[in-house]
């Protein structure tokens, strides 16, 4: 059962980004205050690179313990390491690379010329679900993983998120927590996606879009499209969902 949902709009996409970051940290900060550690699913792309560098100036970090937080993402070009293409790449730029979060939280996932799946995107997603339910709450059967406290999504033009794209059926895949994607219709082609079960069960599950570009994918999703056709309309959190949005994302 889904919690809450709300849409939030800013009057720009920068707006946006420093808005989400200072959201964030408090969320993250608020969590927290409740348990440790606490677990981030973050994506890439522009905005959500946008959010990861203001969480980087935000004076509201300060009041987050980076010993107890945990780093996740939700999709991986599968590309080799060091490939400017790495989601991975850009989050550490951004963000990662100037914080002092041991390294051991901070998951990344595999890239082709790792030791791990060989070169491989189906066997490097077995490998992440195997480190995924590590971290699974004692007694948790259905979904091995963490319990995210808050998932980070960006949204396609096309409505995708993660690596789950239209049309390509990997919305219904419920028997896995990691899938390989051999053939992404969005260059490069082969990628590494969380799936939606381990979306759906963090508590907090944000979708930040910009642009004009997002506008008809974020109206069909708010008015419950088929997820095959728009996966953005699949995205829930147990307790929260936000989507957050800059005007132009908002204007149909």
């Amino acid at each position: 059962m889904s919690g809450q949902r709300a849409v939030l709009v800013h009057p720009s996409a920068d707006a946006l980004a420093r808005a989400s970051a200072a959201r964030l940290l408090l969320a993250l900060a608020d969590a927290q205050a409740l348990r440790r550690p606490v677990h981030l699913a973050i994506a890439g792309g522009s905005v959500g690179t946008q959010v990861l560098a203001e969480v980087a100036t935000s004076p509201l970090l300060e009041n987050l313990d980076l010993t107890g937080l945990h780093v996740w993402w939700v999709d991986e070009r599968f590309v080799p390491c060091g490939d400017p293409d790495r989601n991975e790449g850009q989050a550490s730029e951004a963000l990662l690379g100037g914080l002092d979060i041991p390294a051991a939280n901070v998951h990344r996932m595999p890239s082709s010329d790792g030791a791990d799946g060989a070169g491989d995107p189906h066997a490097a997603a077995a490998d992440y679900a195997t480190e995924l339910a590590a971290f699974a709450p004692s007694g948790t059967e259905a979904v091995r993983a963490p319990e995210f406290d808050v998932v980070l999504l960006g949204m396609g033009p096309d409505g995708h998120i993660a690596s789950l794209f239209p049309g390509h059926g990997t919305v219904t895949i419920d028997d896995r927590t990691v899938i390989g994607v051999p053939n992404s219709p969005k260059p490069p082609a082969r990628r590494i996606s969380l799936t939606l079960p381990v979306l759906t069960q963090a508590r907090q599950v944000w979708v930040v879009a910009a642009g004009a570009a997002k506008a008809d994918a974020v109206a069909r999703a708010l008015h419950g499209a088929d997820p095959d056709e728009i996966p953005a309309a699949a995205a829930q959190g147990r307790d929260l969902t936000l989507w957050l949005l800059d005007a132009e994302a908002a204007g149909r």
